[in-house]
């Protein structure tokens, strides 16, 4: 097994939502998908989706009440299909186990910005900055993970440029919106990283 990237962290704890469905095939492995729903301490939970080995899945070994731990790295993949989002965010398991234990959710992430910061003040005053983070994998390969910074670390974030540095701490979330097309409003889903903490790197 690949060891555990530095700079691309994720730790859940969370209610298993549904069992395990194949996904796809690589490299003579199996690779299957499940949900897990992690509450915050609002009372709001969000829907994770998980993409493990099946031998990860065939060592596990279900406790009544049990919830479900997850430790990976996040994932991004460009959809080609036209159906859904364009950038699908997943986590990858590299470890799984079942405990009682309170939910989890904390994203560790060093890494580049590849957008320029989007700086915005919502209806209600809230100062935010969308930020586009890719985080190197092996071989070449990158990971772009959108985020999203508030208040104080939003106006901080907003003056960095393209190819700035940096390090940040968050949790993986899911967030319902409504866009308007042509043929009238639409629900989807939108997955980010909520920042807690984040600093430029030299």
């Amino acid at each position: 097994m690949e060891e555990f990237r530095s700079n691309n962290i994720v730790m859940l704890r969370g209610v298993l939502s549904e069992g395990p469905k194949f996904s796809h095939e690589s490299k003579n492995e199996r690779f299957y998908q499940f949900s897990l729903e992690v509450s915050r301490l609002s009372g709001t939970t969000d829907t994770v989706h998980i993409i493990a080995r099946d031998q990860l899945l065939d060592a596990l070994v279900p406790e009544g009440g049990s919830k479900l731990c997850v430790r990976g790295e996040l994932r991004s993949f460009n959809n080609k299909s036209g159906v859904g989002p364009k950038l699908i965010i997943t986590v990858f398991a590299r470890e799984l186990w079942f405990d009682d234990e309170e939910d989890e959710n904390i994203v560790e992430l060093t890494g580049t910005l590849c957008k320029a910061p989007n700086f915005r003040t919502t209806p209600m005053g809230r100062e935010i900055c969308d930020l586009m983070i890719a985080v190197n994998r092996r071989y070449g390969r990158s990971d772009y993970l959108p985020c999203i910074a508030w208040g104080a670390r939003a106006r901080e974030a907003a003056l960095w440029s393209v190819g700035t540095a940096v390090s940040l701490t968050g949790r993986f979330q899911s967030r319902s919106y409504t866009k308007l097309s042509d043929t009238g409003a639409v629900e989807k889903t939108a997955y980010e990283v909520s920042v807690i903490s984040i600093a430029a790197v030299e």
